[in-house]
């Protein structure tokens, strides 16, 4: 079993819905995606804190076997996200973010972690991204993960990230926009001649689609009766899936999409609590037997 180093956001959400409010909750990219890559395989996180970072945020890491010796604690306020999601989930906006630390945030990996196998560049910008790439040596598997801001003010930069990264996860809004592409499938297509040799568009609730050196697979989204929350669900997703690669033997190829289900049904693990409540609680087990009923549900 090999180890993933993940890279990005910690951070503390509020989030509003129209049933309920939860202050302060434990976020980030990297918080979401470290937690669902531990059910499978030992993590390694790196991000940035403040001196107001609740304890029991560090005590929650460390229970899930979360390695924290690239988090650094600086003086200061933690990152901090407030945002309100309408009935339709699908809709949300942002009635806040304040940087605070992660305004200087600049990633440096202990020494012993740069030989890391596996390594998910999580949503942080693209300049950052190629910082972590640059200490590291010689990693098996490199997945980047982004978002429209990055694509509106620093698309150079992550142009470039591309030849850099084995794989690229994206949404289909952000694929159509990076390469002016209204049909997502014509869009992948423009998305390899980038760079990645393995790309999944998020589809949120409809699922996503892998195309890759082995060919394209469409995989689904665990069905929900309710969402109570989706802040966190794609990073969830991605930290679920590297995590299933990482434990898994053999190909890349041979275990992408097994992953891709395991990762789904972390996403739907995360969508059933507010922040990370209920994806801290599940068993592995579970996990199984979600995948189980998704195999049932696509075969034919």
């Amino acid at each position: 079993m090999s180890c993933v180093l993940i890279v990005g956001s910690t951070a503390l959400d509020s989030i509003k819905t129209p049933t309920a409010e939860n202050p302060r909750l434990l976020g980030g990219s990297a918080s979401h995606a470290a937690v669902a890559a531990s059910f499978f395989a030992p993590v390694q996180l790196v991000g940035i804190v403040g001196e107001d970072f609740p304890k029991k945020y560090l005590a929650l890491y460390k229970k899930h076997g979360i390695a924290l010796d690239g988090l650094q604690v600086k003086p200061g306020k933690t990152f901090h996200w407030s945002g309100e999601y309408e009935v339709n989930m699908n809709n949300r906006r942002t009635l806040a973010t304040e940087l605070g630390v992660f305004e200087t945030f600049s990633p440096e990996l202990p020494q012993a972690w740069r030989k890391t196998p596996f390594v998910l560049l999580a949503n942080i910008g693209p300049d950052l991204q190629h910082h972590v790439l640059d200490q590291m040596q010689r990693p098996k598997f490199v997945v980047a993960d982004t978002m429209d801001l990055w694509i509106n003010i620093a698309k150079p930069s992550l142009l470039r990230l591309l030849k850099r990264v084995d794989g690229f996860v994206l949404n289909d809004s952000e694929a159509r926009a990076l390469v002016g592409e209204d049909n997502v499938h014509l869009a992948i297509r423009k998305l390899h001649k980038l760079g990645p040799r393995y790309l999944i568009v998020k589809l949120g609730s409809h699922g996503s689609i892998l195309s890759s050196p082995a060919g394209r697979f469409l995989c689904p989204a665990y069905p929900l009766a309710k969402v109570v929350d989706p802040t966190g669900a794609g990073d969830s997703f991605v930290g679920g899936l590297m995590g299933y690669l990482a434990r898994s033997r053999g190909g890349i190829d041979r275990n992408l999409r097994r992953a891709m289900a395991h990762g789904s049904v972390v996403a739907a693990f995360c969508c059933e609590g507010f922040g990370l409540n209920q994806t801290t609680r599940i068993k592995p087990a579970q996990i199984e037997a979600r995948v189980k009923e998704i195999e049932e549900l696509t075969r034919f």
